[in-house]
């Protein structure tokens, strides 16, 4: 948790330190990532960053929140913009292509994606992906639920199964377009939107189709 002396400083020094951390961290890593960096990027000295944060981990936990918070804010429209009028699947794949072009246009939040979900350190990995997933599940949750309300999910659908698999795709989706060869059997990077569309078409049908209402499949 951030010190009262981060909450007390201004928020354009604040903005400064957290993208000078999700710049480091989402190039390097936490284990090869560089307080040294940050500061000097940052424009503050090294120790500063210990009257803000308890230590590096903190600091890392600290941006995986705040850059998961960005992501919910940009996708808070497609979480919310479901009222059952329209098809579930057609919403969903919707929604996984504005995903996918928001990670497109934002390499800091795809660099903090890759930097929390690809830390090797079990504990490390843990600290981070229990408060990111919080913020995940705060907004797929009520999403599924307003789809089981209007008939296109089974009212009997195991909900918590469906967002443990949503919790593995997102990241994976977040990534898979700008690491060549991750998605060599359905293309989601470098294709025609057509194509693209359609590959996520491909993914919407088998993850939704023990879920579905009977007379949705």
């Amino acid at each position: 948790m951030p010190t009262p002396t981060w909450t007390r400083l201004s928020p354009v020094r604040r903005e400064r330190v957290l993208v000078a951390a999700m710049d480091e961290f989402g190039t390097h890593g936490y284990s090869t990532g560089s307080l040294n960096v940050i500061a000097r990027e940052a424009g503050v000295a090294k120790g500063s960053l210990f009257q803000y944060f308890s230590g590096k981990l903190d600091l890392f936990t600290y941006v995986a929140e705040q850059t998961s918070l960005r992501i919910y804010e940009s996708m808070q429209p497609w979480l919310d913009g479901y009222d059952g009028t329209s098809d579930f699947a057609t919403h969903l794949t919707d929604a996984l292509a504005a995903w996918l072009d928001y990670f497109a246009r934002h390499p800091l939040e795809r660099g903090v994606t890759a930097a929390t979900n690809m830390e090797m350190d079990p504990a490390v990995r843990d600290a981070v992906r229990v408060p990111v997933n919080t913020i995940y599940l705060a907004g797929l949750r009520p999403l599924l639920e307003r789809a089981v309300d209007a008939g296109d999910l089974r009212k009997d659908a195991d909900l918590d199964a469906l967002l443990s698999m949503l919790l593995v795709l997102l990241p994976h989706l977040a990534l898979v377009p700008h690491m060549p060869g991750l998605d060599s059997t359905l293309p989601l990077g470098a294709v025609h939107p057509e194509v693209r569309r359609a590959n996520l078409e491909r993914l919407v049908t088998p993850l939704l189709a023990d879920f579905r209402a009977r007379d949705k499949r």
